[in-house]
């Protein structure tokens, strides 16, 4: 099989100078940075997954188009700079997005997930891949994050009854 790692909205809104600070930012971040060290020695390949808000969704409060806060954060494109960006503007990285392209093109048939809002965007994109190519999926759950640590455990726990596990980044 051969596993991809998925960096969902590794985004400056959501450290602490942006516009909707999460918990355990710092650690989250190194842990990815950890998780991409190790994808790169074994040659997962690595996809970048960015929100940029649709105003025609509504009014959004951070993740707007060309402010600072969208940005992904610059040292996780630096440890993975060739890495394709797949921009979204659901919660859920394969609705409306070139997603499942990238992964075909990249021959990829497992998924290591990891990322920003752990109850949100990360277990939205793992579910829904359990719905449409069904990729094998396992979040790395030491390196994602969301408001709080409750937060974070009730969104990892959601989908155990989807057929994700749920690993620590040091046991890809």
């Amino acid at each position: 099989m051969k596993k991809a790692l998925l960096i969902i909205d590794l985004q400056n809104d959501y450290f602490p100078e942006g516009k909707f600070p999460l918990w355990n930012t710092e650690v989250t971040l190194n842990n990815i940075l950890e998780a991409i060290k190790i994808c790169k020695n074994k040659n997962y390949p690595i996809v970048h997954i960015q929100h940029i808000a649709d105003p025609d969704l509504g009014l959004a409060p951070f993740f707007i188009k060309d402010s600072e806060g969208v940005q992904i954060v610059p040292k996780i494109l630096e440890a993975a700079p060739d890495a394709p960006i797949v921009i979204k503007t659901y919660a859920d990285g394969f609705v409306k997005t070139d997603l499942n392209k990238v992964l075909e093109k990249l021959d990829v048939d497992e998924l290591l997930v990891c990322g920003m809002m752990t109850q949100n965007c990360v277990t939205h994109t793992s579910i829904s891949n359990k719905k449409t190519k069904n990729y094998k999926t396992s979040i790395l759950m030491d390196a994602c994050t969301s408001v709080s640590e409750p937060i974070h455990l009730i969104g990892l726990a959601a989908t155990l009854t989807w057929d994700i596990s749920l690993i620590s980044y040091k046991d890809i």
